[in-house]
């Protein structure tokens, strides 16, 4: 960041010294005259240069808007070189300021036409051309009207992130849920259960949910949890329960997910398959430790659940030596050369 800084101050000081030096050689009005060629022609050639692409894409309607600003400006160019009609220069200078100013406020509103950018959002509104006044009514932060606008037009998903921008959570939810009606994308479960969770209705939320864990089943599990902060015993069973089944499924694919299994079963009360698959488990873990110590902790931890405390303890220690080692390992191969031997001195 310093090298950058040098560098940009070492440019600036450059350009003032090469500046600098043309007024006390030459006088201020030749510095003008240089600075305007410089810019004139950069300008030109940059807009040559889009000229020619848009003429090799045959985009004719595009080449016709360059056209005529290609000419001016290589005629500015060619103005300020000669240093000569002065007061057309300043005219192509104003020129090109107020084209710039009205690209910018034209692109700032690429769907209203020139007439609909005079006109209120009401007004726009009143004429039927929803779209227009929905970008209205977005740009002066009224996005309770833009949602009401694009409902009008049938666009959902933008009424609902304007209901959003609104703060309507529950509007924006229920837009979700009939988008998800709609599509049969499993996205907008999650939007209307995350937009639920906002308006507050935890109840909705939890429905959403639970719809959205039919087609993603992995979700069970964040279901069943928030149905027992709601209180909802029943349902939250039912959840744990699929939650379970999911986990056994996945479990006999790969064996770190039986851990899961005997989580959810023991908070079932099913102790003998809690057992059954904490045992699974702990074989698994035996077998990954012989290629990797690391899993000596998960070793110890399925001991745990198995109710072995001797002999999680001596897997613990199996860990904790391993890791030793690995703290040992890193502090010796983060000493420089010659470190060890300056330490000694």
């Amino acid at each position: 960041m310093d090298k950058l800084k040098l560098y940009i101050g070492l440019f600036i000081a450059i350009v003032l010294g090469v500046a600098g030096f043309i007024v006390w050689k030459w006088g201020f009005w030749m510095l003008i005259r240089i600075i305007l060629s410089l810019g004139f022609l950069g300008l030109t050639l940059m807009l040559g240069f889009f000229l020619a692409l848009t003429i090799y894409a045959e985009s004719w309607k595009y080449a016709l808007m360059l056209l005529p600003f290609t000419a001016i400006s290589a005629y500015g160019t060619y103005l300020s070189i000669t240093w000569q009609k002065l007061k057309i220069v300043g005219g192509i200078i104003a020129f090109f300021i107020v084209a710039v100013a009205f690209g910018i406020w034209y692109i700032s509103e690429p769907d209203l036409s020139l007439a609909d950018r005079f006109r209120s959002a009401e007004k726009l509104e009143r004429m039927g051309r929803y779209k227009q006044a929905a970008r209205k009514y977005e740009k002066a932060g009224n996005y309770k009207k833009a949602a009401e606008m694009y409902l009008k037009l049938g666009w959902l998903e933008s009424a609902a992130w304007a209901y959003e921008k609104a703060g309507e959570y529950a509007k924006a939810a229920e837009l979700y849920e009939q988008l998800y009606e709609k599509e049969k994308d499993t996205y907008y479960l999650k939007e209307a259960h995350e937009y639920w969770k906002k308006a507050g209705d935890m109840e909705r939320a939890a429905k959403a949910l639970e719809k959205y864990a039919e087609e993603e089943p992995w979700f069970w599990e964040d279901v069943a949890k928030l149905y027992e902060e709601l209180g909802n015993e029943e349902k939250a069973r039912e959840a744990w329960q699929k939650a379970l089944e999911y986990y056994k499924k996945e479990a006999e694919e790969e064996g770190v997910f039986w851990e899961d299994v005997g989580n959810i079963a023991r908070k079932l009360g099913m102790e003998d398959l809690a057992r059954e698959a904490y045992q699974k488990f702990l074989e698994y873990c035996l077998k990954e430790a012989e290629e990797d110590p690391m899993w000596w902790k998960h070793v110890a931890e399925a001991y745990e659940y198995l109710g072995e405390k001797e002999k999680a303890e001596e897997a613990r220690k199996k860990y904790e030596e391993y890791r030793q080692r690995i703290i040992k390992a890193n502090e010796e191969t983060s000493h420089f050369p010659g470190e060890e031997k300056e330490n000694k001195e």
